[in-house]
């Protein structure tokens, strides 16, 4: 990820993959699914991306995991991750900020940035 594109990406995943753990518990796989499917690909990550981002989270207190077996036909036990109270405290403190972010750019560089 040395691009700037990349970079951008890297500075807000952690508040996309909390936003999504704060609607439901997922594994790592459903969460590259989701960012995928409603990024419209923008968000097209692959394992060795995601998963230093939930280890990190993980040490943080932010979310914890579980292993769960799945119910399917092949019955793999998966482990999920889900949001922490302190996950949720620091990701409304985050969109806050990131609402701010955004709106001094707009400020800054105004419709002509659009």
């Amino acid at each position: 990820m040395s691009d700037p594109a990349s970079q951008l990406k890297k500075g807000v995943l952690e508040i996309l993959v909390l936003h999504l753990l704060g609607r439901r518990n997922l594994y790592g796989y459903q969460l590259i699914s989701e960012l995928d499917e409603r990024s419209d690909g923008y968000f097209k990550l692959k394992e060795g991306t995601l998963y230093p981002v939930l280890y990190r989270l993980e040490d943080s207190g932010l979310v914890e995991s579980y292993w769960e077996q799945d119910t399917g036909k092949r019955g793999v036990r998966r482990k999920y991750y889900r949001i922490t109270a302190e996950g949720k405290a620091w990701l409304r403190e985050m969109t806050g900020e990131l609402a701010l972010f955004y709106h001094s750019i707009y400020k800054i560089m105004g419709d002509e940035s659009l």
